[in-house]
């Protein structure tokens, strides 16, 4: 599976919105014979959607909001600033806690 692929296929596993705006994580199944190393469930990349502050005070990227996709962002300092906004943010998507670890965040 080529990275594109395994990104896309990782966020949409990942995140669903159910109401904005709201973020519920979406339960993936997975064997333990299946589950990736720990080094491979840390991507580093970048991302643009639209910030968010869910209901459990979490704020999120909203990637994809026809389909309510999304990934939760984990530094609140600096990401509240660009809430309502589009952004394009640099960093680390951390699989098994389903966080996005932001190194840059920046107004598109």
């Amino acid at each position: 599976m080529t990275r594109k692929k395994f990104w896309g296929a990782s966020f949409a596993l990942g995140f669903a919105l159910i109401s904005l705006p709201q973020v519920t994580p979406i339960l993936r199944a997975q064997s333990q014979a299946q589950a990736p190393a720990q080094q491979d469930q840390q991507k580093s990349g970048t991302l643009v959607g639209k910030v968010i502050k869910a209901k459990n005070g979490q704020y999120a990227l909203l990637t994809d909001e026809q389909a309510g996709k999304g990934v939760y962002l984990d530094d609140p300092d600096k990401v509240k600033p660009f809430e309502g906004k589009t952004v394009k943010v640099t960093g680390i998507l951390d699989m098994a806690k389903n966080l996005f670890h932001v190194t840059d965040i920046q107004a598109v």
